[in-house]
């Protein structure tokens, strides 16, 4: 496992990325912003304006998933940063009380052999990069904050794959989500 890594992400009138749109998908949205910035470690941070929002999450160790699918995932993921990958989204979910009450292999069962969530996240590697920061254990709002980087030739795909993740048994479990769509200028 690397070094868990701590992320803060800012929302206001400047940033890195322009917020193209706040939506709220399941739940309460986000108040809204212009810009985003992602600020990663014990990066300095500008203080230009009071953040509209900020949300807090730390990489992990990859859970739920077998050893094949950790050697698959870091076999085709890409790296985040790369200068092509000029759209993003920020994608804040909240699962229910009933999700946290299930035992990790119930939870596995129904990501991976019911929803297939591994499976469909591989097929739009290495396009589509992404990594996951855990919040539930930081008193954040939200569970989790997945962000995602990618071309502007992969705007359909990245809509067709949090399609396909919705219309799974897992999204069932989900209270809260907000996507924030992205793009560098």
């Amino acid at each position: 496992m690397s070094t868990p890594l701590v992320v803060e992400f800012q929302a206001g009138s400047s940033g890195t990325w322009r917020i193209e749109r706040i939506a709220a998908v399941v739940g309460e949205s986000l108040p809204d912003a212009g810009y985003l910035n992602m600020h990663e470690g014990n990066q300095t941070r500008a203080v230009v304006d009071t953040p509209a929002w900020a949300l807090k999450g730390i990489t992990s160790n990859t859970r739920y998933t077998t050893r094949e699918e950790v050697t698959r995932l870091s076999a085709r993921q890409q790296g985040l940063g790369r200068p092509e990958a000029m759209c993003a989204a920020l994608i804040p979910i909240r699962k229910t009380a009933a999700w946290w009450a299930l035992a990790q292999d119930e939870r596995r069962a129904i990501i991976e052999e019911q929803s297939r969530h591994i499976q469909i996240g591989l097929e739009y590697l290495p396009a589509i990069a992404r990594r996951l920061h855990h919040s539930r254990d930081l008193g954040e709002p939200f569970d989790f904050v997945a962000w995602f980087e990618f071309p502007v030739s992969h705007k359909a795909a990245f809509e067709t794959l949090v399609q396909r993740l919705r219309d799974t048994e897992e999204w069932r479990y989900v209270e809260r989500e907000v996507d924030v769509r992205l793009y560098r200028e």
